[in-house]
């Protein structure tokens, strides 16, 4: 009796678009945990070590979410990283002030419901730190304004809900008149750049913005450590731990709508907005680097990825600046994973490719 065939000779192969990645997850994992741990201690400096307290109690939480899923599963993810670096980015997006029994609960939300209730790594539809946030945040909405209660946002964000304005638009001069801008290191570094760098160019850099390097306010975990993370950053950019364009594009899209349109809603006039304060406050930079250019949750092709940028750095804007939501760059990248089904869609049907396979007649 004649065999029937397994594969008819005109069967055709779809090849859906996909990015390979220079680095293995483990030491993509390991690389983001490493900038997100510097920035970590470079906050808890300042804050008698509050800030490593609720990164330590976060990741002990999640790890044993992860053993008891290991238990039920048998399958154990400790060893590749994700576990750390997702629990890690989480903790740059609380405020220093948080209690840590609250960050262990937004740990233990992000790693059984965002991440194991999906199947686990590569199968939640959005970041596991971004869900924990989102949970915190809605959840003890009381609990984590008060955490932030004497942040340069908090201040900015009440001064502008009383209708208090600048007339050049810029948070910088509101924040001073607030009394939430500007201290002793400040003034010695801005000194330092204006007579020796800034001085070649004759121009001065004015006093405050040093200070969002070096914050020792209350504050997100992010803003706090911002000088460690932009060194981290660098780091994992140079060993290409992901899409290195991805955070360019988005803060590039970003940037061009604060300059045009950031000063309006300060009451300044148009084409003045303060670039600097946009991108060094609001965990913009954590968004861009740590949670927009993440594979996972990201589109699966570089035109994808070119228009999930685009539109992450516009609705950055659209809430921090037009909705007055100081961490308005977490919202837009939440909205962001949320559109990904659909920006998926969209690859897999202009940009899949047929093939013949390769036993065809």
């Amino acid at each position: 009796m004649e065999e029937t065939p397994m594969f008819h000779k005109d069967l055709v192969l779809l090849e859906k678009p996909q990015i390979n990645l220079a680095r293995s997850t483990a030491a993509r994992m390991w690389g983001v945990s490493l900038c997100a741990g510097m920035t970590i201690l470079q906050s808890a400096l300042t804050d008698s070590y509050r800030s490593v307290i609720i990164a330590l109690t976060a990741v002990a939480s999640a790890a044993a979410v992860e053993l008891l899923i290991f238990f039920k599963t048998k399958k154990l993810t400790l060893g590749d990283g994700s576990t750390v670096a997702s629990i890690l980015i989480f903790s740059l997006l609380l405020p220093n002030h948080i209690h840590p029994v609250i960050a262990a609960l937004g740990a233990v939300f992000a790693m059984a419901v965002v991440k194991g209730s999906f199947g686990g790594l590569g199968t939640n539809w959005v970041n596991p730190a971004l869900g924990g946030w989102f949970f915190i945040r809605f959840s003890w909405p009381v609990l984590f304004d008060n955490a932030l209660k004497g942040s340069p946002l908090t201040i900015l964000s009440e001064n502008l809900s009383r209708g208090f304005s600048d007339p050049l638009g810029s948070p910088m001069g509101i924040l001073k008149i607030s009394g939430a801008a500007g201290n002793a290191l400040d003034n010695v570094l801005t000194s330092f750049l204006n007579n020796t760098i800034f001085s070649i160019t004759h121009t001065d850099l004015s006093e405050g913005y040093m200070e969002l390097f070096f914050m020792t306010r209350e504050g997100i975990i992010a803003d706090r450590g911002l000088a460690a993370f932009l060194l981290g950053s660098i780091i994992i950019t140079a060993s290409q731990v992901n899409r290195s364009w991805v955070p360019g594009v988005f803060l590039g899209v970003y940037a061009v709508f604060v300059r045009i349109f950031g000063a309006l809603p300060l009451g300044g006039p148009l084409g003045q907005g303060d670039l600097l304060f946009g991108l060094l406050t609001g965990g913009t930079l954590t968004a861009a680097f740590l949670l927009v250019a993440d594979p996972v949750t990201g589109p699966n092709s570089n035109i994808g990825a070119l228009i999930a940028a685009v539109l992450g750095g516009f609705f950055t804007f659209l809430f921090k600046y037009k909705g007055n939501e100081p961490y308005g760059a977490f919202f837009a990248v939440f909205l962001l994973n949320a559109l990904m089904p659909l920006i998926r869609n969209m690859e897999n049907r202009f940009l899949s490719r047929k093939r013949r396979a390769p036993w065809g007649g």
